[in-house]
């Protein structure tokens, strides 16, 4: 018990727990060891979450935007001077080599909060002249926002989704993953700990029908989930019923094209950093490979040299660059996806099997040969294998790699930056790289299109989507009337 919280949830500013609640054990994946055991939320839980929310929201929402962000500064600093221990949390939460969650994602999380604190004070309303009267525009919070998080980046999640809700002047009840639930818990203390009113920022655990209640409850002005297909739809479904605002960051397949001019090694690097980065638990990795014919086979080879390279094992051990997988149902799903490519003809290239590393490892894979019709070409696999495809031209790459029904990321790698410009312009995909990929900066907008959802997170985009803007017409004379 490692990493057991001083409670289930963090409600109206503090620790809250209610042991009627449904236990939810969390493993550390290194192992398998049950490294906390916490309660999902009762609906008293998801009461007082919501009651205090709205009662927070609106004294919030009247404080000036440079006082807010004030608060998220300082929450900022607190995270930077608990760097390690809260690395080593998030490697302890969900299996990631402590070198990763040392870089990727608290830090992401700090960085989107001090953007957000930034951007908050400079967010201001439009005047419109009509001649003797005039009209302006307000931008307004939407209210208390329901954040749904994932199991993959849990803490970044929490802070991609707390930074513009309330930097913008509204509340939030956060519901982690059920897998991961325990540095969203850390993030709510924090806040407190930096001088945010109680309320603002509470964190219920659970399971789906925790989340449902949620998405359903008419209180909830807003939901932003991160999550797979399946569950965007259910929680789209809800919040739709009573007209809310919706983000949603769901899964992907997207395509990695890769022409013969491109430098070899950055489009190996790449195409590792796109499957491998996380064991392969990313939404936006380039699973589709699509490598031009005439380099196909070097790529081939130096893919298989460097990936041996890949050191598995502990992930608290600062050398290991890959860890294991979340949970055994994630493993053997994985595996079921690597036997279905071996059956239906795809070229095993490296990798294939469960890793000898612990129980929920399986090696770094890639397929070549890999058809379109494929079942690893077609479906969302979330773990560590790559399929390696081949094409001849511009014009045939564009089509295979749109003919999904997922639109969430693309890249492209090629010396020729006219047609990487003209490529991207063409894949039908809502975050894009040219000779880079999976960079996310605060600065940039995140999100997709088509089956992968909608609504962007980061960037000041973001910030249209926890706001609504309000229209005032000013009559500055008598009025006429023909009445």
């Amino acid at each position: 018990m490692r990493a057991q919280p001083k409670a289930s949830h963090f409600v109206n500013g503090d620790w809250m727990e209610d042991a009627a609640g449904e236990v939810i054990e969390v493993t550390y994946p290194g192992t398998g060891e049950v490294i906390a055991r916490l309660h999902a939320a009762t609906p008293a839980v998801i009461e007082a979450a919501l009651s205090g929310a709205i009662a927070a929201q609106k004294d919030w929402a009247a404080w000036r935007p440079v006082e807010r962000a004030r608060v998220l500064t300082r929450a900022v600093a607190i995270i930077r001077e608990r760097a390690e221990d809260l690395a080593q949390l998030e490697t302890l939460d969900t299996g990631k080599p402590i070198q990763e969650t040392r870089e990727a994602d608290w830090p992401s999380g700090a960085e989107a909060l001090e953007y957000f604190a930034g951007l908050a004070p400079t967010l201001t309303g439009e005047t419109m002249p009509l001649g003797g009267d005039f009209a302006y525009t307000l931008r307004e919070p939407l209210g208390v926002c329901a954040g749904i998080g994932a199991w993959n980046y849990p803490s970044q999640i929490a802070c991609w989704k707390a930074a513009p809700a309330l930097s913008t002047g509204n509340a939030m009840v956060f519901k982690p993953s059920e897998v991961t639930p325990l540095g969203a818990l850390q993030l709510a203390a924090i806040f407190i700990e930096a001088g945010m009113p109680a309320g603002l920022f509470n964190v219920v655990q659970g399971y789906g029908a925790v989340g449902a209640a949620l998405a359903s409850d008419p209180r909830i002005a807003k939901v932003s989930l991160t999550g797979s297909v399946p569950t965007g739809a259910k929680v789209y479904t809800a919040a739709a019923a009573g007209m809310k605002h919706v983000t949603m960051e769901l899964g992907g397949k997207s395509p990695l094209i890769i022409f013969d001019d491109a430098d070899l090694d950055s489009a190996v690097g790449a195409a590792m950093l796109a499957n491998f980065y996380s064991s392969g638990q990313i939404c936006s990795n380039g699973t589709r490979v699509f490598v031009q014919k005439g380099i196909k086979d070097a790529f081939l080879t130096r893919l298989a040299e460097r990936t041996g390279r890949i050191k598995a094992g502990d992930p608290q051990d600062e050398t290991t660059q890959f860890g294991p997988l979340i949970s055994a149902a994630q493993r053997d799903k994985v595996l079921s996806y690597i036997e279905s490519a071996k059956s239906e003809g795809a070229r095993l290239i490296c990798g294939g099997a469960q890793g000898n590393e612990g129980p929920l490892f399986v090696q770094p894979t890639v397929f070549a040969d890999v058809a379109d019709s494929m079942t690893i070409a077609r479906e969302e696999i979330f773990g560590p294998v790559m399929s390696v495809l081949d094409f001849d031209d511009e014009a045939e790459v564009i089509a295979r790699a749109n003919d999904t029904q997922f639109g969430l990321a693309a890249g492209v790698f090629t010396a020729d930056l006219a047609r990487g410009h003209r490529v991207i312009g063409q894949l039908q995909a809502g975050t894009c790289w040219i000779n880079a990929y999976n960079l996310t900066p605060v600065e940039m907008p995140f999100g997709a299109v088509k089956g992968s959802g909608f609504g962007r997170e980061n960037s000041r985009a973001a910030v249209e989507h926890y706001t609504q803007v309000k229209s005032v017409y000013v009559g500055m004379g008598p009025v006429e009337s023909p009445y």
